[in-house]
């Protein structure tokens, strides 16, 4: 009986399974929608850590880890990382920091990622930073910043948008029913989109974020 208890309190209080208890954001937005740098600016002036998900895959890989090896393998053979083995990486990197309040960036991809994230975890988000960029203007970003790099041509940035589009898209329009979505637009020039993040930031009463 007492698991059960456990298991309800956890996902009322939203702890990790050591019992520490965290406050999460989630950054979502096309490729090219600036997440990276505005996701620097927030850790700087506010005090989050950074968690992305593709770079946790890829640490786990270059760490040479049994779970690592067969991350690896699954990707090699164009296989979906099943949502588990990234939310466990999360998990591990929350409760390893010392900190309690995160950014988790680029995740979750897909509705089957949100779900499995909450059912695992317990965790609901505080809200979802949705950074809203218009196609054009990623494409026109990304050219220009990365010539000569092979995944960024025109049709793989169209397909990587569409992909956005289908599958996260969904997550973005399930949290906004809950009244959980901050919308920035960020096609204005990095000044002004992080003066927006800030806003969004500051209004979030301080004893959710204390």
């Amino acid at each position: 009986m007492g698991t059960v208890i456990d298991a309800a309190n956890q996902k009322a209080s939203g702890s990790l399974p050591n019992g520490k208890k965290v406050k999460v954001v989630f950054v979502l937005g096309g490729p090219g929608s600036g997440k990276g740098t505005q996701c620097a600016n927030i850790v700087e002036h506010f005090g989050f850590t950074h968690l992305s998900a593709g770079d946790l895959l890829r640490a786990e890989i270059k760490s040479g880890s049994e779970n690592g090896t067969m991350i690896q393998n699954m990707i090699k053979e164009g296989k979906i990382v099943p949502s588990e083995v990234t939310i466990k990486l999360l998990q591990r990197a929350m409760q390893e920091s010392d900190n309690d309040k995160f950014l988790i960036d680029g995740f979750p991809r897909n509705e089957e990622n949100r779900a499995a994230f909450e059912k695992v975890t317990g965790i609901i988000p505080e809200f979802v930073l949705f950074f809203d960029c218009s196609e054009e203007e990623m494409e026109r970003r990304i050219l220009n910043r990365n010539q000569g790099r092979e995944d960024d041509n025109i049709d793989t940035i169209r397909k990587r948008f569409k992909v956005f589009l289908e599958s996260s898209l969904p997550v973005v329009e399930y949290y906004d029913s809950k009244g959980k979505v901050r919308k920035i637009d960020a096609g204005k020039p990095i000044g002004e989109v992080f003066m927006d993040v800030k806003s969004v930031f500051s209004s979030i009463d301080a004893e959710v974020l204390a």
